[in-house]
């Protein structure tokens, strides 16, 4: 038998649950099972927890459906645990090293209950508090988290204790878990690290789920006056445990939003109801402002309890602030049109601020066209993207008065990047992230440990800010899901759909390829190798990394070069010129520039998670990765798990070409591997899978999953196949 159990739920908590888990096996006192609950075997936090039960034979994942809540997973736990003592770790906090050695030495003697510290840490890795433990161990009681203490084993079989259902879990299990104690210790130590979510507790929202803190009340208190349970409870226990409940049903009764307003009186007087029922006798009442309450609480003076909390100010409404346009007159504009009710039928496409009708939201347009062609779609461009746009593309330009006018009444905005701070989200508006890239990089808040990088990217509050206005955000594989989730922290439905941008590398035709070739101007026979360097923060401007001509040369002139620059600088006169290397960057489609290519000569650049759906040679050219890692921060060892041969130097990428390695099978099997990781969710429909869950907002569990990498179309053809030396 382990010494441990420690039960940990996983639901929505993939982007951290790796940090739990390694928090606990990493302790240097080993006697412990580690059991996982997740909500199935495919979820992302499954295949986290699968991935460690592989290497670890401590860890025993168990599944719970998300329908049953923070209580069924930590019952599920419960019922899978062999340890003596139990302990219950939120998917996204952490042991302190040293927890469990602590915890061993302090349970040398037989309690039920062995409470401990822990230490609160803001969501931003910033500030901390460490609540006190100074009350007596035996009525610690309902101010206790689950995750701040150990419990026997035998103790709550003994006592048949499982966590209540219902939001407010913690309230009923800490209080019947203090009514059913007869040893319990406390340990001044703190022992876990709670991650305080952005989002913040559910608890602490409105809604009508603020009742449920009445039933775990009552659960507690009909349990302590039930005499047939054959437990005694002190009269201390009793005072003090009252005490704690109704601290926090009026705490909850005095907040200004979350009980909602037409149910404020109702919840005061099943409140009161309780509180005369079950008050035990000789219950001291509180002294001061608190001890008002409980009297108008005990008389159901529900009005005098409302004067006292001032609901007049509680149930005022701020005005929505109107944003800023750069003019009066658009300001004015923009407010007027804010008035008006929203389209139901209006979509508002951007991609690259505004530089052009590409990437996802691109390919989103195009299938809600066909898919729903009642939507009306409109794309915001820059003034110098608009002569190249597709025919009957409707747009508007960033800045001018149909811009704002669109934006305002919309009920679908569709971006990759996102709408500037100005823009607000309004009621019943639907806001889609669908992100341009899979982040090898660290993005969003993860950025702030990186100087340079945070420099650039200015205030993250109004980065979040605008996160904050996200209903969905798109996801193209596992690691994309947890990197979003830790780096935009916010409320939105992530859908695991693919990027509909690489589509089109399911649906191209050979001839497809053959028609793009020509119109990039690649030569009939000839090997092209797109080179796609990423943009590097530490420098000032486009730097290919590599000598164009100098690989050329050594190549021979059976190859020709695709060169595409990120496309921050397309505007670049200075980029090489040479009848060998072909500058791609102006096209507009990356994907047709990947269509064309044989193999991809990259970098750092999310554009290899693309063109691994091709299941064509890559090449990854690193001469400055421990630089790139350093400065720019990264998600994953890129160079641990390549999609191809690696060459840290000039010569030895020409050196990979010319012994044909580029294309052999080592080359495809690496290749395999990181197209089984990263493109676990590109099928071809994964822009048709968007417009039914967003645009025509079918149900989640309606829409078909991706198809299996192995049961998909094979990608088109390349015009060359062989490999040359």
């Amino acid at each position: 038998m382990p010494r441990f159990s420690v039960i940990v739920p996983t639901h929505g908590v993939a982007g951290r649950l790796a940090q739990a888990l390694d928090s606990v096996l990493s302790q240097s006192f080993g006697d412990f099972e580690l059991i996982p609950v997740c909500d199935a075997p495919d979820t992302p936090a499954g295949t986290v927890a699968a991935a460690y039960a592989a290497r670890d034979a401590r860890v025993a994942p168990v599944h719970s459906p998300p329908s049953g809540g923070l209580s069924a997973a930590r019952n599920a736990g419960i019922g899978a645990a062999n340890g003596a003592y139990l302990l219950f770790l939120d998917g996204d906090d952490v042991l302190v090293p040293g927890a469990l050695g602590a915890l061993d030495a302090g349970l040398r003697t037989n309690v039920d209950v062995l409470y401990f510290g822990h230490e609160r840490v803001h969501w931003w890795e910033g500030e901390s508090s460490t609540p006190p433990l100074d009350k007596d161990p035996e009525v610690v009681g309902v101010h206790v988290p689950a995750w701040s203490a150990a419990y026997r084993r035998s103790f709550l079989t003994e006592h048949r204790l499982t966590f209540p259902e219902g939001h407010f879990t913690d309230t009923g299990w800490g209080g019947l878990v203090t009514l059913a104690t007869e040893r319990a210790a406390v340990l001044h130590s703190v022992c876990v690290r709670h991650h305080l979510r952005r989002q913040g507790s559910r608890l602490h929202t409105p809604g009508e789920h603020q009742f449920e803190l009445l039933d775990q009340v009552e659960l507690v208190l009909t349990q302590a006056a039930d005499r047939t349970t054959g437990q005694a409870v002190s009269p201390a226990k009793a005072h003090a445990l009252f005490g704690q409940l109704f601290a926090l049903v009026l705490k909850t009764a005095a907040h200004p939003t979350r009980v909602p307003a037409r149910r404020r009186r109702a919840f005061f007087r099943r409140a009161g109801r309780l509180y005369r029922l079950y008050r035990p006798a000789g219950f001291p009442l509180p002294t001061g402002s608190l001890g008002v309450q409980h009297r108008l609480l005990a008389t159901g003076a529900y009005s005098a309890f409302r004067a006292l909390r001032g609901a007049n100010q509680a149930t005022a409404k701020a005005a929505q602030r109107v944003p800023r346009p750069r003019m009066l007159r658009t300001r004015a504009r923009y407010a007027a049109q804010l008035r008006r009710p929203l389209d139901e039928n209006l979509a508002v496409y951007c991609a690259y601020w505004g530089r052009g009708y590409a990437c996802n939201p691109a390919a989103i347009h195009s299938a809600a066209q066909r898919l729903a062609p009642h939507i009306r779609s409109v794309f915001l461009v820059t003034e110098d993207a608009v002569e190249h746009l597709p025919k009957d593309i409707d747009h508007a330009v960033i800045g001018s008065r149909r811009y704002w006018e669109v934006l305002a009444r919309a009920k679908y905005l569709v971006n990759n990047a996102n709408f500037e701070g100005a823009v607000v989200k309004r009621p019943g508006a639907v806001h889609l992230s669908t992100q341009h890239g899979t982040p090898l990089k660290k993005m969003g808040v993860e950025q702030a440990e990186y100087p340079i990088v945070a420099a650039a990217t200015g205030s993250f509050d109004r980065l979040l800010s605008r996160a904050d206005r996200w209903d969905y955000n798109l996801s193209s594989n596992r690691l994309s899901t947890e990197v979003w989730e830790r780096s935009f922290p916010s409320s939105y439905e992530m859908l695991e759909y693919g990027y509909p941008r690489n589509d089109v590398y399911y649906t191209s035709s050979a001839a497809d390829v053959h028609r793009i070739r020509k119109q990039l101007g690649v030569p009939e026979g000839r090997t092209a190798l797109l080179y796609a360097p990423t943009h590097r923060d530490y420098h000032t401007g486009f730097s290919t990394q590599l000598d164009l001509k100098a690989l050329c040369d050594a190549l021979g002139d059976d190859f020709v070069i695709l060169l595409r620059a990120h496309y921050f600088y397309d505007g670049d006169q200075g980029r090489l010129r040479d009848e060998r290397v072909i500058d791609v960057t102006g096209h507009r489609s990356s994907e047709d520039v990947c269509l064309a290519a044989d193999a991809l000569i990259t970098d750092y650049s999310s554009i290899v998670f693309d063109y691994a759906n091709l299941d064509r040679p890559i090449v990854v050219y690193a001469d400055d990765w421990d630089v790139y890692r350093e400065t720019r921060g990264v998600t994953f060892d890129f160079l641990g798990s390549p999609p191809g041969p690696v060459a840290r130097t000039a010569s030895e990428l020409a050196a990979v070409f010319r012994s044909g390695s580029w294309a052999g099978a080592e080359s495809a099997a690496l290749r395999a591997r990181f197209r089984d990781r990263f493109c676990e969710f590109d099928d071809g429909r994964a822009a048709e899978r968007v417009v039914r869950r967003v645009l025509l907002g079918e149900p989640a569990e309606a829409i078909e999953p991706p198809v299996p990498l192995a049961q998909r179309t094979p990608a088109p053809a390349a015009v060359t196949t062989a490999p040359r030396s």
